[in-house]
């Protein structure tokens, strides 16, 4: 079984984090910790960089606890929500966690919801977070 983490940094994303090495662990399950950023950012060497320092630990975080895991960096043009269902259907990935935070309806309309799309979008089942 396959589970894939979506990992920015975020308190959130650490909650569900959490939640996906218990559940890695009960079915023994590797796992796949994805963070997507958006094109045009690969200038930015800074936001890279950050980005892989996260990947670097939560990857840490899930073999410490004797769970396989792999990190993956996106920057594809796509929007994040978009690498994220796509990187989940390429891999052939079981389950999705993803930590949600409670936004407006005019957030939603103005920055667009990653959660969202993942969870509308994706074949697998997502398990959400907060």
């Amino acid at each position: 079984m396959k589970i894939m983490v979506c990992y920015d940094g975020g308190e959130v994303a650490k909650k569900a984090m959490k939640v996906a090495k218990e559940y890695a662990k009960a079915f023994g399950a590797s796992v796949e910790v994805v963070n997507a950023l958006q094109k045009g950012l690969e200038d930015e060497l800074r936001k890279i960089q950050q980005a892989e320092t996260e990947l670097e630990y939560a990857q840490s975080f899930f073999e410490d606890a004797g769970i396989s895991c792999k990190k993956h960096l996106l920057i594809h043009g796509l929007t994040p929500g978009e690498d994220l269902v796509q990187f989940a259907n390429d891999h052939k990935i079981d389950q999705i966690f993803i930590g949600i935070r409670k936004r407006s309806k005019v957030g939603k309309l103005v920055f667009g919801s990653t959660a969202q799309f993942v969870i509308l979008e994706t074949d697998c089942p997502v398990i959400t977070v907060k």
